[in-house]
C-alpha cells in the first residue's frame, strides 16, 4: 500500500485544517496509508520532506500550508523559497509531491482556496501527489510491494 506524508504548517490554524480534510479525504479514497507531521511554517516544508526523502518510509508527499501577504517582503521570500525548495527536491530525489501551499493576498482569499466545498486546494494538492507516484510506478522507478516487504 502506498504511504504518503503530509507536511502541514499551521500558521493559519482554520486553513491548515480544512487544507488537511481535502488532502486526507482524497489520499484515503486512494487507497493510501498516510501520516501527518506538522511544521512551524511553510519556509520550514522542504526541509522537513527532505528529512522524509532520507527515511525511505513514504512514496509521496503533500506540502500544505498558507503564506498571506503582509506588508513586507518577507512574504515574497517564503513563498519563493517554499516553492523552489519543493520543486528541487521533486526534481533532484525523484519524489512525488503534490503542492498545497496557498499563496494569497488575504484571509478572506485563503479560506476561499481551502474550503473542502469551494477551491479544496488540499484535495487537489494529494490529487497531484497521487498522479506523480503513478507517473514513477510506470516508469518502473516506485513498487509499492517492495515498501510493504
Amino acid at each position: 500500500m502506498p504511504n504518503i506524508l503530509v507536511v502541514i504548517s499551521r500558521y493559519y490554524q482554520k486553513i491548515a485544517d480544512e487544507l488537511e480534510i481535502g488532502a486526507t479525504a482524497v489520499i484515503q479514497a486512494a487507497g493510501c496509508s498516510f501520516e501527518v507531521l506538522e511544521v512551524p511554517g511553510a519556509f520550514e516544508i522542504p526541509a522537513a520532506i527532505r528529512f522524509a526523502i532520507e527515511s525511505g518510509k513514504y512514496d509521496g508527499y503533500v506540502a500544505l500550508g498558507c503564506v498571506i501577504r503582509g506588508d513586507t517582503t518577507h512574504y515574497d521570500y517564503v513563498c519563493t523559497e517554499s516553492a523552489r525548495g519543493l520543486n528541487q527536491l521533486g526534481i533532484n530525489y525523484l519524489a512525488p509531491i503534490g503542492y498545497g501551499i496557498l499563496t494569497c493576498e488575504s484571509i478572506e482569499q485563503a479560506t476561499l482556496r481551502a474550503n473542502i466545498s469551494e477551491g479544496n486546494k488540499g484535495g487537489e494538492a494529494a490529487r497531484a501527489c497521487i498522479h506523480m507516484m503513478t507517473l514513477k510506478e510506470h516508469f518502473g522507478l516506485l513498487s509499492y510491494e517492495r515498501k510493504s516487504a
